[in-house]
């Protein structure tokens, strides 16, 4: 556009140079030549200050790019600045995250272990808690048999108190006759009454048939008549450790085949302290035992 402006100025000056010129076209050419001379420097002046004009324009443009650019530069170098702290800071993250996810993991593991642990421990306390509830019924059970067989104990006392002769020691009621029989009719006269004769199976047993004897010889319940030498007692268990009297040269049992039933014996001089085999035939006091359980 800037173009067809300037070229139709250029034009308009032609015409009007052109115009000029055969208006006052005269034989003569006196002052043509300083006429365009004049024009001449006219036009060089133009150009030179179009060239200045373009020169300053194109000064002022690169000054601008350059600016432009530097700005952009700047712009563009704290840009990536930022980008990189972000950068950073997205790294530093991401560490943290993946730290707390393998905390958060463990303390799941943690929690699993402990829940496990838990849970058994629920299950020990449930069976212990049944097995304390079933040892409390059995409590209560034996507390109501244990006052049962008190008074039982204490109804059937009452029966031997009237009987006469029986007495209570530990779990057993006892018997001591003031008669003499030999062993078969002894032990017949306990079983007709629910009891037989005493069986002496611990030290603190035959300490307490040495104390209610006082020195006198009565039946126990021990007999070897059915395999000679193989002394077992009225229930058919065998004397595993039996208290035999024993002092100097004497050892009992020592009767053979004419003895095969027993006494206690408690004798001084010289000293015998313990069982002795006699003949079952003869004639001794006894002692009749009854167990307390029923």
């Amino acid at each position: 556009m800037s173009e067809n402006i300037y070229g139709n100025v250029n034009t308009d000056r032609t015409w009007d140079m052109d115009r000029r010129t055969k208006a006052n076209h005269t034989p003569q050419h006196t002052g043509s030549d300083s006429v365009q001379i004049r024009s001449s420097r006219a036009a060089a002046v133009c150009l030179l200050l179009l060239c200045v004009f373009l020169l300053t324009a194109v000064i002022v443009l690169c000054v601008h790019v350059h600016t432009k650019n530097t700005n952009h530069r700047e712009e563009r170098h704290k840009l990536l600045t930022k980008i990189n702290n972000l950068t950073e800071q997205s790294d530093l993250l991401l560490t943290k995250y993946i730290n707390m996810t393998n905390e958060r993991n463990g303390l799941l593991i943690k929690n699993d272990n402990l829940t496990e642990k838990r849970d058994l421990l629920l299950t020990k306390y449930i069976n212990i808690t049944d097995e304390r509830n079933g040892l409390l019924i059995k409590n209560d059970n034996l507390t109501k048999q244990r006052d049962q067989f008190n008074q039982e104990r204490n109804q059937l006392q009452k029966i031997l108190n009237k009987t006469g002769g029986w007495f209570h020691s530990d779990f057993s009621f006892y018997f001591m006759s003031s008669m003499k029989k030999s062993w078969d009719e002894s032990r017949r006269y306990c079983t007709e009454r629910g009891a037989d004769l005493i069986i002496i199976n611990s030290r603190e047993k035959q300490d307490f048939v040495t104390k209610i004897t006082d020195k006198r010889e009565f039946w126990i319940g021990v007999t070897d008549i059915v395999e000679e030498g193989t002394w077992k007692w009225v229930d058919g268990t065998s004397v595993t450790s039996g208290f035999w009297a024993s002092s100097g040269h004497i050892r009992e049992p020592n009767g053979g085949k004419l003895e095969n039933c027993a006494v206690t014996y408690l004798k001084k001089n010289p000293e015998l302290i313990g069982w002795i085999d006699v003949n079952c035939n003869g004639a001794y006091q006894w002692i009749c035992e009854k167990s307390s359980w029923f």
